[in-house]
């Protein structure tokens, strides 16, 4: 369904992106934040969904700026690699590349919306805060209490699993409780990655209800 674009960010960087468009007409435009695997498969399936829903979708490959085209599966060696390059390349670099996505999105007068997962959780609560045009943004399992003095500035949804080891489910409580007009937060009784169906932590009926949760809310705020 989607096709390889370029992104160039306001540093001059020029990045790949995987784009997805609606056959018909389009509600509003997403942005998809990878997890630290890259934009593999699974990330290029999440986009074609959300196209499938109505939206144009674009999935930065925000690794390019330190491993271009890299595609990563879930193996310890791929968890490890992909944590190595996310040191390297930290949480303010990509907002550049996820910048560029958003305001290509709005040329084409759309209503705009932001979904990461894991690191690109944190990295959606970070755009909420940081980017202009942004409409409405949702967070799946993502580190996004570490950075919960940046005040978003656009509705935000964030998804959590009660079993996940590494983001703790409170997490969402806390947010919700300093934005209590911008956020809102679901617990699950999943894992971390419960979303992705390419890894073991993967949970279905969880996942469902998430995208069930996340389109409404787009659709509210984008259309």
């Amino acid at each position: 369904m989607g096709n390889t674009i370029t992104l160039t960010a306001i540093d001059g960087f020029v990045s790949k992106a995987y784009r997805a468009d609606p056959v018909g007409d389009v509600r509003g435009g997403i942005v998809v934040i990878q997890e630290i695997f890259g934009v593999n498969g699974h990330i290029r399936s999440v986009a074609d969904g959300y196209a499938a829903q109505g939206y144009s979708v674009i999935a930065p490959q925000l690794y390019d700026r330190s491993a271009p085209d890299i595609e990563l599966g879930y193996t310890q060696e791929d968890v490890q690699k992909g944590r190595d390059i996310r040191v390297e390349l930290g949480f303010d670099k990509p907002l550049l590349d996820l910048q560029a996505a958003v305001s290509l999105l709005k040329s084409e007068g759309l209503a705009v919306g932001i979904v990461g997962y894991c690191y690109g959780g944190a990295l959606a609560w970070r755009s909420a805060a940081k980017l202009e045009g942004l409409s409405a943004t949702v967070g799946y399992y993502g580190s996004a209490a570490t950075f919960k003095d940046e005040a978003p500035q656009c509705p935000v949804l964030l998804h959590y699993g009660e079993k996940d080891a590494m983001i703790p489910s409170t997490d969402g409580a806390m947010l919700v409780d300093l934005y209590p007009n911008r956020v809102e937060a679901f617990v699950y009784p999943a894992d971390h990655g419960f979303n992705c169906d390419q890894r073991a932590s993967y949970d279905g009926p969880s996942a469902a209800l998430a995208l069930e949760r996340s389109l409404f809310f787009f659709q509210d705020y984008l259309g």
